[in-house]
Parts: C-alpha cells; sequence; structure tokens
C-alpha cells in the first residue's frame, strides 16, 4: 500500500470522513428508499392517473342472459333497483360483446373471448394470456373467485348439479392457479380478509338463467347485501353485471356498481362493453397491464365522487 492510499474500511468516525463518500452513502439510502416505495406508487398512481378510486377489496358478480329492460325498473328486482342503482351507479348504454355465454365470461376476464364460440367445457389450462387473474396478482395484489356450487376448491368438474364450468373463465388459464377457484361457502364473514379482486358466480338458478328475475335478486340481497353495505364505509366496491341479454336487445345489459366513491344515483350514458370492466377492474386494483382488448379502451368514469 502507498502512503496515499486508504484501506477499505475507512474506521474512521463519519464526521471525518470525506464528504464525497458521505454524500454517496445518503444517495444510496436514498435510493433504496425510493426502490422500495416505488411498487407502492405504481399500484396507486394508475387508478389516480384513470380518475379512479383505490379500493381494498372489489366484488364483481355476473349474472345470466338478461337485458337492460328487463332489470332496471323490474318490479321483480327491487334490490338491484331500489338499492344497488338507487345508492349506486347504473351504466345505462352497458354491452355485452357477443353471444353465446362463454365467450362472454372469456372476454370480461382475459380481454379476448380466445376464439371460443360456444358454452362446451374448457380445455383446462389451455390458454396462457394474460387475464385479471395475472395482472392482479403480478401487481402484487390477491385475486379468488367464489362459485356457488362448486364440488370442492379448484375442481374442475365441467358441471355439478345446478354449478356450470361454462361460467368460470379462469379454469382455461395455465397462469391462474387452481386453488384460486373457491366454493362460495368459503365467501368470508369477515369481508376485510377478501381478495383486491373477486368474482362471485352464482349457480344456474341463482344467476337467473334457470330460474326468475325475483329468485337472482333476493340471492344478491341475501348473500352480498351484508357486503355491499360493508363496502359504503369500508373502502370497497360491489360490481353487478350480466353475462349477455335474452338476444333481443342488441347484448345491451345492466351493469351497476355501488359501494365507497361511487356517486349514489349516478347515470352513465358513454357506452361500455366487458372490455371496459375488465380494464376499469385492472387499474382499480392498480395492475401495471391491461389484458387484451381491455388495453385499447377507457375506464369508466364520470360515476365516481
Amino acid at each position: 500500500m502507498t502512503a496515499s492510499a486508504k484501506p477499505l474500511n475507512d474506521a474512521r468516525p463519519a464526521a471525518a470522513r470525506p464528504r464525497s463518500r458521505r454524500t454517496a452513502l445518503a444517495i444510496g439510502s436514498a435510493v433504496a428508499l425510493l426502490a422500495g416505495s416505488v411498487g407502492l406508487w405504481a399500484a396507486a398512481g394508475t387508478a389516480q392517473a384513470a380518475g379512479l378510486p383505490t379500493p381494498d377489496h372489489v366484488v364483481v358478480v355476473v349474472l345470466e342472459n338478461h337485458a337492460y329492460s328487463q332489470i332496471i325498473g323490474s318490479s321483480s328486482a327491487p334490490y338491484l333497483n331500489k338499492t344497488l342503482a338507487a345508492g349506486g351507479a347504473t351504466l345505462t348504454q352497458s354491452y355485452a360483446i357477443t353471444h353465446p355465454s362463454e365467450p362472454n365470461y372469456y372476454a370480461l376476464f382475459s380481454g379476448s373471448t380466445q376464439g371460443t364460440v360456444d358454452d362446451g367445457c374448457v380445455t383446462v389450462g389451455g390458454f396462457q394470456a394474460p387475464n385479471l387473474a395475472s395482472e392482479v396478482t403480478a401487481a402484487g395484489k390477491t385475486w379468488a373467485s367464489y362459485n356457488e356450487s362448486l364440488p370442492s376448491q379448484g375442481s374442475t368438474v365441467c358441471s355439478s348439479g345446478k354449478y356450470a364450468q361454462k361460467h368460470n373463465p379462469w379454469f382455461g388459464f395455465g397462469n391462474v392457479p387452481l386453488n384460486t377457484a373457491l366454493t362460495f361457502a368459503q365467501f368470508p364473514g369477515d369481508y376485510s380478509t377478501l381478495p383486491t379482486v373477486s368474482f362471485v358466480v352464482p349457480n344456474l338458478c341463482s344467476d337467473m338463467h334457470d330460474c326468475s328475475v325475483s329468485t337472482g335478486d333476493t340471492w344478491i340481497k341475501n348473500n352480498l347485501g351484508a357486503y355491499a353495505t360493508w363496502a359504503q364505509s369500508h373502502n370497497s366496491l360491489l360490481l353487478v353485471t350480466f353475462d349477455e341479454d335474452n338476444s333481443l336487445s342488441g347484448n345491451r345489459i345492466p351493469t351497476l356498481v355501488y359501494g365507497a366513491h361511487v356517486t349514489p344515483g349516478a347515470t352513465s350514458a358513454t357506452r361500455y362493453n366487458h372490455y371496459n370492466v375488465l380494464r376499469t377492474l385492472e387499474d382499480l386494483a392498480g395492475a401495471s397491464g391491461h389484458a387484451g382488448n381491455a388495453a385499447g379502451v377507457t375506464d369508466i368514469t364520470g360515476i365516481w365522487n
């Protein structure tokens, strides 16, 4: 070592060290702090940039085969109208993508029908495309589905009683863990433990497919009414939509948003479809990307306070 060289481990007190080294240490600490917090900023920044809230929980319910005019204003759906629509927001120009059911579920979940044209059993894990679950998970958030009459958690059975796999598009994706498909009995009583984003899929009776509008309306009230009330004061949201219409109304469907940060009684006449809903769900959760056609549409706006 030459006379001018310094040891690699400088034992001198910090105040005695050269200013350049103290400055470097300070900069290093600041960079580390910034790196640790940038993920949190990005998650909130996506929603804020779109003018959306950043809810802790979003629950999405998909019902079946009814047009806007069959639900909105119907005396058979008092809970959907007098509570969710009156106290939340109604999208008056909300549309499905196609017919029949299954392609719409894929569109809502992944931004594409994935070439599906019928209601057949899915090829489990057949797709690897980005989707709501993979985007939310990549953002460090959590995802699950709650499926009424699903025989057991992660079951890939095509049908069982009133359960229909065709309404569960997540089974078609190899990048969505099977164990995130839960039974509805596993829907938590402590709503604070819900995932960031979750789907609730009622069975073929409760979703109005095989049973009446009144049956579905009562099911929503009895099974999710308490969550909806809780959501208003706990920074959370409930979104209710339909897969498709009755094939008689141009595929115009009801879509309702209820909970914290939603203007009570608000309506939006902007034309939206399943891709807009998907993009909004991604941005509410702070996802860094958008799956499929969700990348080319806008978020739902005009209903937030």
